[in-house]
């Protein structure tokens, strides 16, 4: 019974041990409340018809869930919305070109919309889901989606027709008989006068009914492989569609422990890195002669080019060819038409180093080039990636614009689709992050970061070109949702240390912005939040590396310093408004209050910087991105004052890699770490996100082992704290169990692992979020303090 009951007294010890060694009027359990106690920011913004009315998501009483509040522009009253309200809101949807009428889809019915007095009228009330209403380019019709096949209902008539006839399989062909099976026929029709009776009256029922029927919708087989993306042009004469067939990789499971059935049950993950991918094919329905051809890319420049990175791996006595035999696969986006039905389309390389904006011919599918982005690295940057078809959209029936990385930065382009002509609209050392083109099509309407990495604005840019207005003022983060009629602009706002409110301005610049929402609880604004600095210090190479620093009072500095590691690698963390990692703000509040130094850095592979910032870390996660880390560590003990001795570094998903790589590849800096849902080895993680930084695992085989902590193990000499979720199914449980058990075949000793039976990657519970910082605070406590 004894050591049971040391084992309590330790775990008492662990968990009341953050109380009793804070000097902070803040506690770990109330910060670790999240929302509960900062209170709960309005999201999910959007615009009522008739522009009166701001919806958004709220709960400013704490309820159980989040509600759909509306707020009144005129008079500032804000009102929960009732279910009746809920019930009959029609949502997005698609309009007429000239914005009299919109069509949407709720709860897989249709509405139409007349916009001149917004009365609603019910298209269909079926069991049947339609999806994805659009009005035909001369307005008179709206197509639809069911069952993976196009509808047409006609606005004047009412009459439904439908115009494709998708099935999974091939057109029966008719068996064809043998010798033996015909003579026997022929011998049993010759002597039995009934079996030729009926035969005959068959034979004339047939061709009876085939003079008379009306004619069949032609049905296009498409084999073993599954049909999506259904796109049909203006004019509805040509349907673009997309043919899938998985690749029959092996998914992972999940082991789900704490379970209501009480048996452990298997949840379904992603692929490992690596992985086969998943062929598709884009093809065209010629709907006046229902005849289909493939769209097909392997003439495309450059589309039998290898990676550079592949030359490394040629023996020395062996000549590198630059070009595959066969072409490398792509993807082929949905396409966008112009309202004289036109199409462009952008593809991209399956290996993520190639994106080609292309003219498509829909009368026999072949393409043209208008642009190609190339990048030895990978392809992407704001509004475009592996993930998306990028930001494209018609200008006019000749132009059209899009968003490209060429100079460094993302900047709007326009290109003319008949000479190919391409012409910058922005240009300069800044991003521009989102794009959205006015109803006129005089206008870009853009949030850009030009005043600073660290601001995000709202502009006006004329579409012929010219200067950027900025609209908004106040220092900090904007993001802005239009009215539907364009003159007003409802906006979340916030500063560095003043979570999210909404706001609305007039759309133009120099408007005053007035606050519509108060969201932040009593108890979050009795605590006077920092007010971060945002500094720079130079890395090895010269670079300069914005970062976030925390500082305690004089008086009450311990000489002790941490560094939060962001996650996601792609993100940004150094900026004037508030934070998605705002726990963690809250934590270094109580720290500095503690006596500690905290020390945030955007380093190598964050978002906001341009292209090299963010490809930095090609081939080599834990290079450079943690260079800057130790780096920045440099900085604190040189310029900050901080004991080289008394350095913790910590960080969650990319931020618990680069700590593990930190204990493990600069063990003589960081005395401590605590590395929660960490990635451990790449191999092991999803293929999307990591094939476009370093490859996969069998065609580069050196960028995955000096990128994975597991390799690297044997380094680890100071303290070490793993802190996972066991239902974790974004960064497996599994990677950690992986490490710890080379930590125990290397016989190290001091690492620790805390687990979160309940947990996945994002964790929900603040008992799991108190439990997990009361253990990082205790680290850093024993092992940083004199």
């Amino acid at each position: 019974m004894k050591q049971p009951l040391l084992w309590l007294l330790c775990m008492a010890t662990s968990l009341n041990f953050a109380q009793s060694n804070n000097q902070s009027k803040l506690t770990i359990d109330q910060i670790m409340l999240g929302e509960d106690f900062v209170g709960y920011s309005p999201t999910r913004i959007n615009w009522s018809d008739d522009n009166k009315d701001i919806f958004f998501s709220w709960n400013p009483d704490n309820d159980t869930l989040r509600s759909s509040y509306k707020v009144n522009v005129k008079s500032k009253t804000i009102k929960k919305r009732t279910f009746s309200e809920l019930k009959n809101s029609t949502g997005y949807g698609n309009y007429t070109k000239d914005y009299k009428w919109k069509v949407s889809s709720k709860n897989g019915d249709l509405y139409l919309m007349n916009m001149s007095n917004y009365s609603v009228k019910q298209i269909t009330k079926t069991e049947a889901r339609e999806s994805s209403p659009q009005f035909s380019g001369d307005n008179k019709s709206i197509v639809y989606q069911l069952n993976n096949n196009l509808y047409k209902w006609d606005i004047t008539s009412g009459i439904t027709q439908q115009l494709t006839n998708f099935k999974k399989g091939s057109k029966e062909s008719e068996e064809t008989a043998t010798e033996q099976d015909e003579w026997l026929r022929n011998d049993q029709l010759k002597y039995f006068n009934v079996l030729e009776k009926r035969k005959n009256e068959r034979d004339a029922r047939k061709y009876r009914n085939e003079q008379t029927k009306i004619e069949d919708l032609e049905t296009t087989y498409t084999g073993v492989k599954s049909v999506y993306g259904l796109n049909i042009s203006p004019d509805l004469n040509y349907v673009v569609y997309n043919l899938y067939k998985s690749s029959k990789s092996k998914n992972t499971i999940v082991p789900d422990f704490v379970t209501e059935s009480g048996y452990t049950t298997n949840l379904n993950a992603h692929s490992k890195t690596g992985s086969k991918q998943a062929t598709s094919e884009s093809w065209i329905l010629n709907l006046k002669t229902r005849e289909i051809y493939q769209i097909k890319a392997d003439e495309i420049d450059g589309i039998f080019d290898k990676p550079k990175y592949l030359k490394e791996y040629v023996a020395k006595d062996s000549i590198f060819n630059p070009l595959y035999k066969s072409a490398r696969n792509v993807n082929i986006g949905n396409p966008i038409f112009s309202n004289n039905s036109k199409a462009v389309v952008n593809i991209t390389s399956q290996d993520y180093k190639d994106r080609w904006i292309m003219s498509l011919d829909l009368a026999n599918g072949n393409l043209e080039q208008l642009d190609r982005q190339h990048d030895d690295a990978w392809i992407g940057g704001p509004e475009v990636g592996w993930f998306s078809r990028g930001a494209i959209g018609w200008l006019d029936d000749t132009n059209i614009w899009f968003k490209s990385e060429k100079t460094g930065y993302s900047h709007i382009y326009t290109a003319n689709v008949n000479s190919g002509k391409i012409k910058a609209l922005t240009q300069g050392d800044f991003e521009i992050l989102n794009t959205e083109l006015s109803k006129d099509k005089k206008t870009f309407y853009i949030t850009s970061n030009k005043v600073s990495p660290h601001e995000h604005h709202f502009y006006h840019l004329p579409v012929k070109g010219g200067e950027m207005k900025q609209i908004t003022a106040r220092k900090g983060g904007h993001e802005v949702t239009i009215s539907p009629d364009e003159k007003q602009l409802a906006i979340r706002y916030s500063y560095t240390n003043k979570p999210w409110e909404l706001f609305v301005m007039p759309n133009k610049a120099g408007s005053k912005m007035t606050q519509l929402t108060t969201s932040t609880t009593k108890e979050f604004n009795a605590h006077q939040w920092i007010d971060s600095e945002i500094v720079q210090f130079t890395a090895r190479d010269g670079v300069k590396v914005p970062a976030t620093l925390y500082k305690p009072k004089a008086s009450n500095k311990n000489g002790a310093a941490i560094l939060f590691v962001h996650g996601a690698g792609y993100t940004q963390n150094v900026h004037y408004w508030w934070p998605s990692y705002f726990r963690e703000y809250m934590f270094h509040n109580f720290l500095v209050d503690n006596g500690y130094t905290v020390l945030a850095i955007d380093y190598r592979a964050s978002e906001g910087y341009g292209r090299d910032w963010r490809t930095s870390i090609y081939r080599h996660m834990g290079g450079k991105d943690l260079d800057d880390h130790v780096d920045g560590a440099k900085y604190l003990v040189d310029q900050q004052g901080i004991d080289k001795d008394r350095l913790g570094i910590y960080g969650g998903s990319y931020g618990g890699f680069i700590t593990l790589m930190a204990l493990f590849n600069a063990p003589d800096t960081f005395k401590s770490g605590a590395a929660l849902r960490s990635v451990t080895d790449w191999a092991h993680y999803n293929h999307g996100y990591t094939a476009n930084i370093l490859n996969t695992p069998v065609e580069d085989p050196v960028a995955y082992r000096r990128s994975s902590p597991l390799y690297f193990a044997e380094g680890l000499k100071n303290n070490l704290l793993i802190l996972h979720g066991m239902v974790d199914t974004n960064v497996h449980f599994q990677d950690v169990v992986r490490l710890s058990q080379r930590l125990i075949e290397l016989k190290k000793e001091n690492w620790e692992m805390a687990l979160f039976p309940m947990e996945s990657h994002g964790f929900i519970e603040a008992s799991s979020w108190s439990d997990e910082y009361r253990r990082i605070y205790k680290l850093f406590e024993e092992t940083l303090k004199k």
